[in-house]
């Protein structure tokens, strides 16, 4: 009976210190002022660049991603535990890291980006390097989200379709993907989430401009100086948006593809 009051109450101060804060931003702003924040070219301008910028990172993760994640997962070879270590850096490392370490690499006078400049390429400050950080930071997201799904289906299957003459790639698009294609799926929206919500690497690597590398965290970071309704907007903007984000998720894990 202690035991189970004592839980209760833990479970009932967690929820609070979760929800009263969320609630706090829809109670904090009128629905006229919400609507009205909205049509701010700042709010406008960062919710297009967000939208587009990560659906664009997330397709990239997705292409390069998913044979990367199929080969950890299937195959044994000399360095896998190194490429899983770096394939999960990005979580654990700070995103001020994230952004600087991209910045030494892509800026002008950086290790590739000295070489690019010579051909009038410049990545640093540019909607290009908005992109690169969303794809250095949620890539493991989906990484590891995809291997995982990978490792779930049962070879057997796999086997009885090169038994009958599949050719690798045949086994991979036509049994394997389909099989994994729920927890793919579920990797790439966690993977779209955490690229638009990224702030720390975008801000450091790409620059905080308005219609060019202003995304939403970094407008409401600008408009909490000067415009608060703005800044409440695009976070309830975000907020819906991840709350839709793990709705989504959580379908499509219990969903029989």
């Amino acid at each position: 009976m202690i035991l189970t009051l004592l839980v209760a109450v833990l479970l009932s101060l967690f929820l609070l210190f979760v929800t009263i804060p969320v609630a706090s931003l829809f109670l904090r702003i009128a629905p006229e002022a919400f609507i009205r924040s909205l049509t701010e070219p700042v709010v406008l301008d960062a919710l297009s660049l967000s939208l587009v910028t990560a659906t664009i990172s997330t397709v990239i993760v997705v292409i390069f991603g998913t044979p990367l994640a199929l080969a950890n997962a299937r195959h044994d070879y000399r360095g896998r535990d190194l490429v899983d270590t770096l394939t999960d850096l990005p979580i654990v490392l700070p995103p001020a890291v994230a952004g600087i370490a991209l910045l030494m690499a892509f800026g002008r006078r950086g290790v590739v980006g000295q070489y690019l400049d010579l051909f009038g390429i410049h990545i640093a400050f540019t909607t290009v390097a908005v992109i690169l950080a969303q794809v250095f930071v949620a890539s493991p997201f989906y990484i590891r989200q995809a291997k995982a799904s990978f490792e779930a289906v049962d070879r057997l299957y796999e086997d009885a379709a090169r038994t009958l003459g599949a050719s690798p790639w045949t086994v991979a698009f036509r049994v394997t993907i389909p099989l994994a294609w729920g927890g793919l799926i579920s990797g790439a929206i966690l993977s779209f989430a955490r690229a638009l919500g990224e702030f720390g690497a975008t801000i450091m690597f790409a620059g905080n401009f308005q219609g060019r590398t202003q995304t939403m965290p970094l407008a409401i970071y600008t408009t909490m100086q000067g415009d608060l309704d703005a800044a409440i907007s695009l976070a309830i903007i975000l907020v819906v948006i991840s709350f839709a984000v793990i709705a989504a998720v959580k379908v499509v894990t219990r969903r029989k593809f």
